[in-house]
C-alpha cells in the first residue's frame, strides 16, 4: 500500500509539471534546473569539483567510485554496490569513520538521498550518466543545507540540457557475465526541459571469500540492479521555476553464501521552486520510500557448512521533509541567507531468528526541526569572511522492541521494551575568512572553525545485526554525535584548469557511535567519549591542451579518545580509517576522435574492528578507460577496473576469513550520442 501512495504521488507531480501551460506561454524563458547562485563565503572552505567529463571516464560507473576522487571519502567497507551489503555503504570523510552511517550530509538537487532508517545510501540509484557536477566540501557544519553534516557535504546536481544530448544510450558486456545498460532522453519543452532515464546493470559476481578462505559453501555474489528516474524543469514566472524530480531503484545482491540475500526498494520524489527576483528564494519538498529485506546465514568450521541464521523479511521506512531560504536584497558585497527546514522519519525492522523461531519487530520515530542563518561579506577587495549559525530541535519517540516467540505466541519480556521519548536542541554554527591579495589574485589564503551534530539513526538505536559470525547489539540510549573543527588552507590558481591546493585541518567528535567490543564476536554500538582526526589534504589539477591531470592525497591521524567501560580503545584508531589516500588520474580528450584516462588509487592499511586487532592491508589500484568515435555519435569503449587484479581487502572476520572487494573487470560498450 505504501509503494502504491508513493507512486501515485510520484506520477502526479509530473503529470502536474507536464501538462502546466506555462510551457508554451513561457517559451522566452530558459531555466537552469539549478539552486540559487553559491555563497561567496564557499570560497572559505575546502572544496573539491568533479565535472561532467570526469564522471564520464569513471571505469567503474559508479557514483561511490567517482567520489575517490576526492582523498578522504570512504564508505564503512571498500567494496562497491555491486557486492558490498548494502547497509554498510555510509560515508564520511577526513577519518570520522567507526561506524556504517553516514557522517557527511548527501544532497541531490538539494535532497537528502540517505536512507530514512539506516542511514546508508543507495548508491546504485545514483547513476553518473544523469549527474552533470559534484561538489565535496570536506569540513562539518553546512548549517544552511540542513542538519548532520559532520565530516562534510556532498552535493551532486542533475545534468541540464546544456550538458546532454537529446538521446545519450550504452550498451557494456563484462567480465563475469555482466551487463550495464543505460539511457537518457532530454528534450527542450518550451522555456524549460524534462528528462528521462534509465539503466540496468546485473552480474554473476565474483566469490567474495579469497580463495584461501574459501570453504564449500561460498559462490559468486551475483547482483541485479534497476533504476529509472524522471526531471521536469519549467518555468512558472519571468524569475521562478518549478523542478520535479522522482527516482525508483531496485537493488538486488548476494553476499556469496547462502541465505544471504538481500532487496532495497528506493522511491524517492522532490519538487523544488527557486525565485531569481530581487529578492532570492528556493522552496522544497521531498519524501522517500524504502523497503528493505535481508538474509543472514550462521557458517560451520573450515565454511563446509551454513545455515539460515536470520530473516529480516522487511524493514519499512518513509522520510518526509521540506526546506525554504530567502536571500534579502542587502546591496553589493553583501550576501544574506536565511530560513529552515523540516525531516521527519519513520521505520522499523521485521525480522525472524531461526534458531529460536522468535519474531523480532524494533523501529520508531524521529524528527528535526531547525532554523540558519549565514552572513557573508565582502568588505575591502580580496577579502571574504562568512559566518553562519544553526539550531535544531529534535525528537525520538514510540522506540520499541518487541520479541514474540512464534511456537508459543506469547511475548519474551525480557528483549521487549517501549523506550521513552526523548527530546533536545542543537546549537551550531561555522565561520570562515578567505583573502586573496590584490598584488596576487591567483593565491587564496583560507581559515574556517565550526561545530555540528548528527542524531542517532533508528537502525543504530533499535536494529541488532549480525555480519558473518560477528553480531552488533542496537543501543535505544544512544546520544547525538557532536563535532568541533578548524581548518586552514592555501590555494593557487594562475590560470583556468591549473590548480594546487592544501588544507591541515584538526576535528574533535564527541559522543562518537562506534561498535564496541563487549564478548567474543559481539559488539554494541555505544557513544564513546571522542575521536579526534588531525591532517593534511592536497589536490590539484594541470591542464595542457588536450591533456588533464588531476590528483588528490590525504594524510588523516584519527584516533579514539574512551574511558569507563571503552577504555580499552583509548589511543587506538577507528575501525575501518586509512591513514593515507591517493588518487591520481591522468586524461587525453580530443573532442569527436578519442578519450583516454587512467587512474591509480591507493589506500593505506586500516582496521576492521575497533580493539585494532584484525588489519586489512593496503591496495593500489590501477583503472582505464579508452573511447574512440566510430561515426558521428557513435563511440566503442573499453574499460578496466583494478588492472592488476590487486587484491583489496574488504572484511575479515574473527576467524581470519578475508572478503575482497573488486578483482579485474573488463568491459567493452557501445556508446550512442545524438
Amino acid at each position: 500500500m505504501a509503494v502504491s501512495k508513493v507512486r501515485f504521488l510520484f506520477s502526479a507531480a509530473f503529470l502536474g509539471v507536464l501538462s502546466s501551460p506555462a510551457l508554451a506561454e513561457d517559451a522566452d524563458i530558459v531555466v537552469t534546473g539549478q539552486g540559487l547562485q553559491r555563497s561567496p563565503g564557499d570560497a572559505a572552505y575546502d572544496v573539491i569539483s568533479i565535472d561532467r567529463r570526469r564522471l564520464e571516464m569513471s571505469a567503474s560507473g559508479r557514483m561511490e567510485d567517482v567520489l575517490r576522487d576526492a582523498a578522504g571519502f570512504q564508505q564503512f567497507r571498500r567494496s562497491d554496490a555491486r557486492s558490498a551489503h548494502p547497509t554498510s555503504q555510509g560515508a564520511t570523510l577526513r577519518g570520522l569513520g567507526g561506524n556504517a552511517s553516514t557522517r557527511a550530509l548527501i544532497l541531490l538537487d538539494g535532497v537528502p538521498v540517505t536512507d530514512p532508517f539506516g542511514g546508508w545510501v543507495s548508491w546504485a540509484a545514483l547513476d553518473p550518466a544523469r549527474i552533470g557536477h559534484v561538489r565535496v566540501t570536506r569540513g562539518g557544519g553546512s548549517g544552511v543545507l540542513g542538519a548532520g553534516a559532520l565530516a562534510g557535504t556532498i552535493e551532486l546536481s542533475s545534468i541540464g540540457p546544456e550538458q546532454a544530448p537529446g538521446l545519450s544510450a550504452g550498451l557494456a558486456y563484462g567480465s563475469r557475465e555482466s551487463i550495464d545498460a543505460d539511457a537518457t532522453l532530454t528534450a527542450r519543452l518550451g522555456g524549460g526541459f524534462a528528462m528521462l532515464s534509465a539503466g540496468h546493470a546485473r552480474g554473476d559476481g565474483f566469490i567474495p571469500i579469497v580463495a584461501a578462505s574459501r570453504g564449500p559453501i561460498d559462490r559468486p555474489a551475483r547482483y541485479r540492479q534497476s533504476r529509472a528516474a524522471a526531471r521536469a524543469v519549467i518555468p512558472v514566472g519571468a524569475d521562478t521555476e518549478l523542478q520535479a524530480n522522482g527516482s525508483l531503484l531496485l537493488d538486488q545482491r548476494d553476499r556469496g553464501v547462502p541465505f544471504t540475500g538481500n532487496a532495497n526498494l528506493a522511491v524517492d520524489a522532490s519538487l523544488r521552486l527557486v525565485g531569481r527576483g530581487q529578492w532570492g528564494w528556493e522552496a522544497t519538498a521531498w519524501l522517500q520510500h524504502r523497503e528493505f529485506s535481508s538474509g543472514f546465514a550462521s557458517i560451520g568450521a573450515r565454511r563446509a557448512t551454513v545455515s539460515q541464521s536470520l530473516d529480516q523479511y522487511n524493514v519499512p521506512a518513509n522520510g518526509l521533509g521540506a526546506r525554504i531560504e530567502l536571500r534579502p536584497p542587502l546591496g553589493e558585497g553583501r550576501t544574506l541567507r536565511i530560513g529552515g527546514d523540516v525531516r521527519h522519519v519513520t521505520g522499523r525492522t521485521e525480522e525472524l531468528v531461526i534458531a529460536t523461531n522468535i519474531g523480532r519487530i524494533a523501529g520508531g520515530e524521529q524528527s528535526i526541526a531547525g532554523g540558519f542563518a549565514e552572513l557573508t561579506l565582502l568588505p575591502v577587495p580580496g577579502l571574504t569572511a562568512t559566518a553562519s549559525g544553526r539550531i535544531d530541535h529534535w525528537r525520538l519517540r514510540d522506540g520499541r522492541r518487541t520479541e514474540i516467540s512464534r511456537t508459543t505466541g506469547a511475548l519474551v519480556a525480557a528483549n521487549s521494551a517501549l523506550y521513552p521519548d526523548r527530546s533536545g536542541t542543537e546549537t551550531t554554527g561555522r565561520v570562515g575568512l578567505a583573502w586573496s591579495p590584490l598584488e596576487a589574485r591567483a593565491i587564496t589564503a583560507r581559515a574556517a572553525a565550526y561545530s555540528c551534530w548528527r542524531l542517532p539513526t533508528l537502525n543504530e538505536l533499535y536494529r541488532p545485526f549480525r555480519a558473518g559470525n560477528d553480531s552488533t547489539v542496537a543501543n535505544p540510549l544512544l546520544n547525538p554525535e557532536r563535532v568541533k573543527g578548524i581548518e586552514a588552507g592555501l590555494e593557487y590558481a594562475p590560470l583556468p584548469g591549473w590548480h594546487l591546493g592544501g588544507t591541515v585541518f584538526w576535528n574533535r567528535l564527541d559522543d562518537a557511535i562506534s561498535n564496541v567490543t563487549i564478548a567474543a564476536n559481539t559488539r554494541q554500538r555505544r557513544n564513546v567519549d571522542a575521536i579526534r582526526s588531525r591532517g593534511i589534504e592536497i589536490d590539484g589539477m594541470a591542464t595542457v591542451g588536450e591533456y588533464r591531470m588531476i590528483g588528490s592525497y590525504t594524510h588523516i591521524s584519527p584516533r579514539v579518545r574512551a574511558s569507563g567501560a571503552a577504555l580499552a580503545l583509548d589511543g587506538l584508531r577507528p575501525a575501518q580509517t586509512p591513514r593515507d589516500q591517493i588518487s591520481v588520474t591522468a586524461e587525453w580528450n580530443r573532442p569527436g576522435v578519442a578519450r583516454l584516462g587512467v587512474t591509480g588509487r591507493y589506500v593505506a592499511g586500516q582496521y576492521e574492528d575497533d580493539q585494532n586487532s584484525r588489519r586489512l592491508d593496503g591496495a593500489l589500484t590501477f583503472d582505464a578507460v579508452a573511447s574512440v568515435v566510430v561515426v558521428r555519435g557513435v563511440s566503442v569503449e573499453l574499460r578496466a577496473e583494478n588492472i592488476a587484479n590487486k587484491r583489496v581487502e574488504a572484511t575479515i572476520g574473527a576467524d581470519g576469513v578475508v572478503e575482497r572487494a573488486t578483482p579485474r573487470t573488463l568491459w567493452v560498450a557501445l556508446r550512442l550520442q545524438r
